[in-house]
């Protein structure tokens, strides 16, 4: 399943080895009554898929250009559109990003340390690229399963997000090879698959299967 040609590999984090536990919708609503807000956690659902998608958007109309205060923004954003009806919505906001920071807050994917591990004594160099913001170096330090993982590319850090083509450049920088070294793994069709294809990476979309790398 890995190309010949393959030396490092990059995964995604969330959706791919990192998962929310319990889940957004749930720790939204848990956060949100804290602050007042009477929405149920079925209602939130709706509402995040909807706001997340409008940052998208946004994000893609912007260039994919991005920074840490772009990600913070983006995610106040998305809170005080889904939890509209708080009492104090700094506050609420407040409470949900330390939340998110914690490793404590993710569950890994169970096979991710077997598979990493196993990828590590073959020879390959591992990392992990992703939207996300300097919140995802503590939960990652706090997960022994992905000790394997020697590098993270991270949006905010490097002012790229995916799929944009200076986030894949970004990579192939960090890991010092060409695109044609590197595959990469994610859960996302269009930011992960399509965009290490359209530079010329090797991509593979295998969320939930990740045991199939072995």
């Amino acid at each position: 399943m890995i190309p010949a040609e393959v030396q490092a590999i990059f995964f995604d984090a969330v959706g791919t080895l990192l998962f929310p536990e319990p889940s957004a919708a749930a720790i939204y609503a848990e956060v949100g009554r804290r602050h007042g807000s009477r929405l149920t956690v079925n209602e939130i659902r709706l509402r995040f898929a909807a706001a997340f998608a409008r940052e998208e958007a946004a994000d893609l109309a912007g260039g994919l250009r991005t920074s840490e205060e772009r990600e913070r923004q983006r995610w106040q954003n998305i809170v005080a559109a889904v939890l509209d009806d708080a009492a104090d919505p700094d506050a609420c906001f407040r409470d949900l990003y330390e939340h998110f920071a914690r490793p404590a807050a993710w569950r890994v994917d169970p096979s991710a340390g077997h598979v990493l591990r196993q990828l590590q004594d073959r020879g390959y160099r591992l990392g992990m690229a992703s939207n996300f913001d300097r919140r995802l170096r503590e939960v990652v330090a706090g997960l022994p399963e992905l000790e394997p993982l020697t590098w993270l590319v991270i949006s905010s850090e490097i002012g790229w997000r995916k799929p944009s083509p200076e986030f894949f450049a970004a990579v192939c920088r960090t890991a010092d090879a060409l695109p044609q070294r590197i595959l990469l793994v994610g859960d996302d069709p269009v930011n992960d698959v399509q965009g290490a294809l359209a530079a010329s990476m090797h991509a593979l979309m295998i969320a939930g299967r990740l045991s199939e790398l072995t």
